[in-house]
């Protein structure tokens, strides 16, 4: 994808406030279902945001409640400043989003798609159309039919709808599916460089790895509520210390380590042992593994504190909460 930019968002006048999305208590109910419940997320401005969940765990309902698409049964909230659904029109003139697979005319072409989009809008989203396209990597097949398109291409003109309205946020829903891996690259590089032009990316997803490279912070959400928020480094800081050692004698070693007075979690498994300390444990524990070893007679081969992954934590997270429906 292009690095090509559209108008600079900084030069506009934006509302008080440090949040580009803010929900208090937003709750959304279907029957007896709550897909949403009582929801506070807070979305700085200005960054690549992860909200997080497994299938069904109320992403795509939050968004379609942010964008009206659907109403709130309690709650507030606010987009760019600006309150909705009270100042829905103000707001969405400055989203951007993407939900569920983006839908077009099959029988016209991605440029003419875009046409009809920008005609709705300000004239300058037609001036748009060409930096958008480009950036989103198909401008060789805008004047293709958007039946020949692949589902991935279809993602990509589904960010450039969004582009020509030279958003300040924008929402997108799995913007990842259907992507190859150097579409995905593509994908991140894109969205990295719109955060760094001012803008907010707001990315629902599963796709955990392609999450931590792209955002700063994330939400975690889980039957529809949201039980973790924030900067991923801060989050990652809560996680289980993990030590891995390669050595002789793994369960004589384990017994070893089960007779200390930090008596950590140790798994054997063929390459060695994991060692499992609590959030919150020093490196100096490193040193003290390999002396209780090494004074035990056991050859360490290597030692090696494991930094947290996004996805371990995540799955460190939603198994003390129960396993999602």
């Amino acid at each position: 994808m292009s690095t090509a930019t559209l108008d600079d968002p900084s030069t506009e006048r934006r509302p008080d406030g440090q949040w580009a999305v803010e929900t208090h208590g937003l709750t959304k109910r279907f029957g007896d279902n709550i897909a949403v419940n009582d929801v506070e997320l807070l979305v700085p401005r200005g960054c690549a945001f992860g909200y997080l969940g497994p299938n069904g765990a109320g992403k795509t309902t939050l968004i379609r409640v942010l964008l009206g698409l659907t109403h709130a049964d309690a709650g507030t909230m606010s987009l760019l400043g600006h309150p909705v659904p009270k100042h829905r029109d103000v707001a969405l003139a400055r989203v951007g989003a993407i939900v569920d697979e983006p839908r077009f005319h099959g029988h016209l072409t991605g440029r003419q798609n875009l046409q009809i989009l920008a005609a709705a809008r300000e004239r300058a989203a037609r001036d748009r159309i060409g930096p958008a396209l480009e950036r989103v990597g198909i401008l060789h097949r805008a004047d293709d039919k958007v039946s020949k398109y692949s589902m991935g291409m279809r993602q990509r003109l589904g960010v450039a709808a969004c582009l020509i309205g030279d958003p300040q946020l924008l929402i997108l829903d799995e913007p990842m599916n259907g992507l190859d891996p150097a579409g995905m690259q593509d994908m991140r590089e894109m969205i990295l460089s719109l955060v760094a032009e001012g803008r907010t990316v707001v990315l629902s997803s599963h796709l955990l790895d392609e999450v931590e490279r792209t955002c700063d912070a994330v939400a975690i959400v889980d039957r529809g509520r949201v039980v973790r928020q924030g900067p991923i480094s801060e989050l990652l800081a809560g996680a289980t210390f993990v030590v891995e050692v390669e050595c002789t004698e793994p369960e004589r070693a384990r017994s070893l380590l089960d007779g200390t007075s930090f008596r950590p979690r140790v798994d054997v498994d063929p390459a060695g042992l994991r060692i499992s300390f609590p959030a919150g444990t020093e490196r100096d524990v490193v040193a003290e593994v390999n002396r209780v070893l090494v004074e035990g007679g056991i050859s360490v081969y290597r030692l090696q504190h494991v930094q947290a992954s996004l996805e371990s934590w995540f799955l460190e997270v939603t198994s003390r909460l129960g396993s999602p429906e």
